[in-house]
């Protein structure tokens, strides 16, 4: 086993048979979804979350050992690698550690030492940093370098030069530059300061600020760096010179010699004008780069539990996209999504028609049988919610209504996407189409939007844009695969995402589908073009057919599985026919009493793989997100001037965040529940809390009516 494998083995307390066939899966071209569920007896069960970390850690562990050799053939092109330095180039651990060892010998910019160098006052410099003269004259010494053809004025510009070389020297040096970062990150105080402080800006908080390097959490970076970025903050890192003053001395100085003082001084020039500004950068670069991480994660979790959201099935929605000045829009789809009619009402300011919107609405609740209203919680969502609130009391059969986060949807509204899908319709319509159908299935409608762009991050717009690109596609990936996709039904947006299927097969899936009509078996896939049998190894369990004639079809049992599937049925006394029709209770009490372990000694298969199949045939096409909590409906509207400290009221999580949750609670502006009022324990991190999509009952503990902001807590 290689370095690489050694150390993820001891990162993620892997056996050898889980470190040796992951790598494996992946190298071979496996995607995570499809080997978190289907080659779970090869890793030992590791979940889609594991996964991606073990995958991104593979590729920095690889990335280095060839950064290694690398460094090594460059160093011994040079004719400077001695087995010491190449033994200790591949024990460094880290990139940073590697690069220490590289910045001597790396090829440098014109400095005041290479100047120096070419001067020829390098031996003066070995001279000085030898330490071995303990008397005579520094001027004597330095005289024979002087030299007006080089440059070399005097004596005191010949020991300048020196000095400059060894300043070079003492901040390259690989040792040094580890403990002065030890040093800095220990003992170093992050500090801000206001470049304005007369200005008000939402920085204030930052305008005399200091924390500990080693302590302060990632959204205090990111928003430190966001206020420098837009010119309200000035940031930097601040320590003990002394103390590194001291190390430096220790390290470097040997005894008394007749350069001594002057060694003092270029360590004091070394820290000062090359170390310190170097090992801050880098220090920032670190924090910022593990801010990005942690904000980019938190972002992929909410994004997650977002798209997992439980859909409102059967239901006629009414989607209500609020406006001031252009009118509220209006689009009602039935049940499966289909556009049934739109309109624009003028219920707000400045028309307040409010009768004339009344009339219009209830007339197209009464056409369509409409069941639920979404309202979008952008601009006049609340004077909205008052107008539907009063609309229905007025109504003779129950409807309900909810508020919906339409971050996100005018970036719909305007995309290619939605001008393929509905060419003919207004593109301040296709917002409350959106609305509409995030209500009645919130992943398919989600993933044709930019997942930056869904409301649910923090900071992402200053994070590493790249990194945070290649996780949210992983993150929606995992959940389309999670839940799976109705092959007849998906749009090319949501077949995108599922393991194996890429964006030209896709739309290849659709194109099949308005030829030849609905499938009928997923054996079916491998006629669509460019779809081959490795893509349908990745695809074809995520890909749903309800109705199919073999019910398997319907499952996550992936047709590899299929024999595997009969036989468990056959003992259980169904065959694939008798199955589809038999009572459900019947099938479930029989499939209950089967013990998973000794069926997979009988069948020669793993245990997880048919626990899974198992699973599958007790509820045959279930839909996972029928365990999440459901919306909440309302009927009537609360305002902020209702609330009254200690009320108790009931939530949902619409973002989570490192410091807290924002809980919709019904009024204008989401509530704060901060970290300290998550629970009476001491909570670390909100997510072990709460989620995305969760309803929570809250408490109010303050409100600030000029502010429009609400204090929640969720302490008993």
């Amino acid at each position: 086993m290689g370095c690489v494998e050694e150390q993820l083995k001891v990162e993620f307390s892997l056996k050898d048979f889980q470190i040796k066939n992951t790598i494996e899966l992946i190298d071979a071209g496996n995607t995570i979804p499809f080997i978190a569920r289907y080659r779970k007896e090869m890793t030992g069960e590791l979940s889609d979350e594991v996964l991606r970390d073990f995958y991104d850690r593979l590729v920095y562990l690889r990335n280095r050992e060839t950064r290694k050799e690398e460094v090594i053939r460059l160093i011994e092109e040079q004719g400077k690698l001695t087995e010491e330095l190449k033994s200790a180039i591949l024990a460094a651990e880290t990139m940073t550690e590697l690069e220490d060892l590289y910045r001597p010998y790396k090829q440098k910019k014109r400095t005041r030492a290479t100047i120096a160098r070419e001067k020829g006052l390098e031996p003066l410099a070995v001279l000085i940093r030898a330490q071995k003269m303990m008397s005579g004259e520094r001027f004597a010494v330095a005289a024979e370098f002087v030299d007006a053809e080089k440059g070399v004025e005097n004596e005191d510009a010949a020991i300048a030069g020196a000095l400059d070389i060894l300043a070079e020297e003492f901040s390259d040096d690989a040792e040094f530059r580890k403990k002065i970062r030890a040093i800095t990150y220990d003992t170093g105080m992050f500090v801000a300061t206001a470049t304005k402080p007369e200005e008000k800006s939402v920085y204030e908080l930052y305008y005399a600020f200091s924390e500990p390097v080693n302590k302060i959490p990632s959204h205090r970076v990111l928003a430190i760096n966001r206020g420098e970025k837009e010119g309200f903050l000035k940031a930097k890192i601040e320590l003990d010179t002394d103390r590194v003053l001291a190390f430096l001395e220790s390290e470097i100085i040997t005894g008394e010699s007749i350069f001594k003082d002057d060694l003092k001084s270029c360590i004091a020039d070394s820290y000062k004008r090359l170390i310190a500004p170097s090992i801050e950068n880098e220090i920032r670069g670190e924090l910022t780069e593990s801010a990005d991480g942690q904000a980019i994660r938190v972002f992929g979790v909410n994004v997650k539990n977002l798209l997992l959201q439980a859909p409102l099935k059967d239901k006629v929605v009414m989607g209500f996209d609020p406006a001031y000045r252009t009118g509220c829009k209006i689009a009602v789809i039935d049940d499966t999504g289909k556009l049934l009619a739109t309109t624009t009402v003028y219920p707000t300011m400045p028309q307040n028609d409010v009768s004339g919107a009344k009339k219009e609405l209830k007339a197209l609740i009464e056409k369509y049988k409409v069941d639920m209203i979404a309202i979008g919680n952008g601009t006049a969502s609340r004077e909205s919610e008052q107008f539907v609130a009063d609309m229905l009391k007025e109504i003779g059969r129950t409807v309900y209504y909810t508020i919906v986060s339409e971050a996100g949807a005018s970036v719909y509204s305007a995309s290619k996407l939605a001008t393929e899908e509905y060419p003919d319709i207004n593109v301040s319509l296709r917002g409350a189409i959106s609305i509409a159908r995030r209500l009645q299935d919130p992943m398919a409608e989600l993933v044709k939007i930019d997942p930056k762009s869904i409301g649910v991050g923090q900071y992402q717009h200053d994070v590493n844009q790249k990194k945070l690109d290649e996780t949210l596609t992983g993150v929606v990936e995992d959940a389309v695969n999670h839940v799976g996709v109705d092959l007849n039904t998906a749009t090319p947006s949501l077949l995108k995402y599922v393991s194996g299927v890429s964006k030209t097969i896709a739309a290849n899936i659709v194109k099949y589908r308005d030829e030849f009509g609905k499938f009928k078996s997923r054996k079916e896939l491998l006629k669509v073009s460019k779809l081959g049998p490795a893509a349908f190894m990745q695809c074809s369990g995520f890909l749903r057919i309800p109705g199919a004639k073999n019910p398997l079809d319907n499952t996550s049992v992936h047709p590899e599985s299929y024999a595997v599937a009969e036989k468990i049925l056959e003992k259980a006394g169904y065959d694939l026919k008798s199955f589809g029709a038999a009572d459900k209770n019947e099938v479930l009490r029989k499939l209950n009493a089967m013990d998973a372990v000794k069926m997979a000694e009988e069948l020669s298969v793993g245990v997880p793989t048919v626990q899974d199949i198992l699973t599958e045939l007790k509820k045959p096409g279930r839909d996972p997100r029928e365990d999440m909590p459901k919306p909440i409906l309302r009927s009537d509207v609360l305002k902020i001037d209702d609330l009254r400290e200690g009320m108790v009221l009931k939530g949902t999580v619409r973002n989570v965040i490192d410091f807290g949750a924002f809980v919709d609670i019904g009024i204008k502006n989401d509530g704060l529940v901060h970290i300290s009022e998550m629970s009476d324990k001491f909570v670390k991190n909100p997510m072990e809390v709460v989620s995305v999509g969760d309803i929570v009952d809250v408490r109010v503990i303050k409100v600030d009516l000029e502010k429009g902001k609400v204090s929640l807590s969720m302490k008993k």
